[in-house]
């Protein structure tokens, strides 16, 4: 494939659209047909809470940062059925993809996309108030029903941290990729380069990795400052493991 003007972004269809069964009226709207654009990653993922908080890292110091950690792991909509905690990631990939599915997708405020984007896919959404233990209302969710990245650095790094390599097919990966010569391991936040017992190996001798993670983990080894943290490129690994 030829990646000149070739653009990709990340999309989540998140629990609150699954409960209400919009996943094909989502995945109908963001089409080749009324895009241009195509996929190039899928997969369904249960949110475990280091992706989760990985994924909304900038809200961190937020009031409404635990209420979205629940919100994309799925408690709020299956808080008694855990086997339907899941989201939808998807990666499209064409010129201009990132504006293209923005356009269509609508404003982040539910009610904002109503009043102005009007047939967009978070018009459909709510927003849901939040209180604190003394039942005072603190805030509001969001229920905005699906995920998009804002700005091209935005969709590499949620790229990077949903899906590795291997998810995309060869020819429509559209960042460095290296071969590692070293084992990674991880426990606890910590990187090993020799198997510790609990530990699990995310990148073993041989493996195609982005660049970029391979990089940060050698800085993160030698205790050097590194553009992301150890979580953000071990959360992909971690994705649906029983662990």
């Amino acid at each position: 494939m030829n990646k000149e003007g070739s653009e990709q972004t990340l999309v989540l269809i998140k629990p609150d659209a699954l409960k209400n069964s919009l996943t094909g009226y989502v995945i109908s709207q963001l089409s080749e047909f009324h895009t241009g654009l195509h996929f190039s990653g899928a997969k369904i993922v249960q949110v475990n809470k280091m992706l989760a908080t990985e994924h909304y890292a900038e809200h961190k110091d937020k009031i409404f940062f635990p209420s979205l950690l629940d919100y994309i792991m799925g408690f709020d909509h299956y808080r008694d059925e855990p086997w339907k905690r899941r989201v939808i990631a998807l990666v499209y990939q064409g010129p201009d993809a990132i504006a293209k599915i923005r356009n269509i997708v609508g404003p982040t405020d539910p009610h904002i996309a109503r009043e102005n984007k009007p047939g967009s896919i978070r018009a459909l959404g709510t927003k849901v108030p939040l209180k604190d233990s003394a039942g005072k209302m603190v805030g509001e969710r969001m229920d905005n029903l699906i995920h998009a990245s804002a700005m091209a650095s935005d969709a590499e790094r949620e790229i990077k941290l949903w899906f590795k390599p291997s998810d995309i097919p060869p020819l429509m990966q559209v960042y460095p990729i290296k071969v590692s010569d070293e084992h990674y391991y991880f426990k606890n936040g910590i990187l090993f380069l020799t198997y510790e017992p609990g530990s699990v190996c995310l990148i073993a001798p041989g493996d195609c990795v982005w660049e970029s993670d391979l990089e940060a983990l050698r800085l993160l080894h030698k205790g050097l400052a590194s553009k992301c943290s150890v979580e953000s490129v071990a959360a992909k690994y971690l994705i649906n493991e029983n662990r």
